[in-house]
């Protein structure tokens, strides 16, 4: 029986760890050719031999997604390798956690402008500039398609870390404007919001007692979400099976967010 994503074509940037590394995984199984993209290259490389060990097709990207030429280079070496563009999902993203322990977010009040800007540098531009490189080239050769951006439950939570929160809003925005855009060319645009998933950028959190007995007190399942319940919810967004989805933001979050 085919796979779901069978013979597509996938880009994940931050595809070295995390939900970039187990949605490579899971679509890279489900049929898809995949490249792996993430500033660390020694974390791309170790999600394509994950890959082609189980007998998918892969290649590894180093890429800054600030760079917008960078994220156009993906896309010109992921055709050249596999023949088109089927699927982005832009992962690559950072928290807003100061330096050192304990992990606390800087208020805003008194975070560093350079701080401050760097995350939405990454969060925001960061997944801008992978769409775009995307889009164009789906629009380009009027190939429909499925972009996914990885959003956050702080879209519509205020978090400690505002200029988390406030990357993450922005990227919901983007993705219902491309979503409009995009649609007459059979491009679909959607997000994913999780709550707090066990990957690294979790990892300060899930170490210091206090303040995991704080997500998890906020969290109405009581439990860290695992990177392969957001792999899930983006192969739905990148099959057929979501063929009427666009502009959404879809919320594995363990309910936190309900309204």
């Amino acid at each position: 029986m085919a796979g779901r994503l069978e013979g597509k074509v996938a880009i994940i940037t931050g595809g070295g760890s995390g939900l970039g590394r187990a949605s490579a995984v899971r679509f890279a199984a489900e049929g898809a050719m995949v490249c792996a993209a993430d500033l660390s290259l020694e974390g791309a490389a170790e999600t394509v031999h994950a890959i082609e060990t189980a007998g998918g097709k892969a290649i590894a990207f180093q890429i800054d997604t600030t760079d917008e030429a960078a994220n156009d280079e993906m896309v010109r070496r992921t055709v050249e390798a596999f023949g088109g563009v089927d699927v982005l999902l832009a992962g690559a993203g950072i928290g807003s956690a100061r330096p050192g322990a304990p992990p606390i977010p800087f208020p805003v009040l008194n975070t560093p402008a350079d701080a401050f800007r760097r995350v939405i540098d990454v969060n925001l531009y960061g997944v801008l500039f992978s769409d775009r490189a995307a889009g164009r080239w789906m629009v380009a050769n009027r190939r429909p398609g499925s972009i996914i951006n990885i959003a956050s439950v702080a879209a519509y939570v205020a978090l400690p870390g505002g200029a988390y929160s406030v990357s993450k809003a922005g990227v919901h925005m983007l993705t219902k404007v491309l979503a409009q855009e995009l649609a007459p060319a059979g491009i679909r645009v959607n997000a994913i919001g999780p709550g707090f998933i066990e990957t690294p950028m979790t990892a300060m959190l899930r170490e210091d007692e206090a303040r995991r007995a704080w997500v998890l007190g906020m969290t109405p399942l009581g439990r860290f979400g695992r990177p392969e319940e957001v792999a899930s919810t983006a192969l739905f967004l990148a099959s057929d099976e979501s063929s009427y989805y666009t502009g959404e933001l879809l919320l594995p979050s363990g309910g936190i967010f309900h309204g």
